[in-house]
């Protein structure tokens, strides 16, 4: 039998995704308290804090990590007010899958991030 917690799955992509981005931040500075690192991240491009060979992937991760912000995480906890929808009644099967493809290539990217720099680490 097949639970079908959509809600559940799409709400552990998006912290998934928010966690990922904020390992990534911290190979370059302390990561904030925050449910948007993204904005973070491109506060960091902005300033020329990440080195060139990254940026392109941190780019990347941004954009991704858009389909998860953290409008997905108010409405999984929270629903819909305007429209008093509850979050059970918010995301479906195709929501989930979705979130969960989003979280397999962020984190992915962010551990090669992770991995990479440790390896540059390991060297010096």
């Amino acid at each position: 039998v097949q639970a079908q917690r959509w809600r559940a799955c799409t709400s552990h992509a998006q912290l998934a995704v928010e966690n990922a981005l904020k390992a990534v931040i911290a190979l370059f500075t302390v990561p904030p308290k925050t449910h948007n690192p993204a904005r973070v991240l491109a506060t960091l491009l902005q300033q020329r804090q990440i080195p060139p060979k990254w940026q392109d992937l941190v780019e990347g991760l941004m954009q991704q990590s858009q389909v998860l912000g953290p409008e997905v995480h108010i409405q999984t906890d929270y629903g819909d007010e305007l429209h008093g929808l509850t979050p059970w009644e918010l995301f479906d099967e195709q929501d989930a899958s979705e979130a969960l493809e989003v979280a397999r290539r962020v984190v992915h990217i962010a551990r090669q991030m992770v991995e990479s720099l440790q390896g540059d680490d390991d060297e010096a």
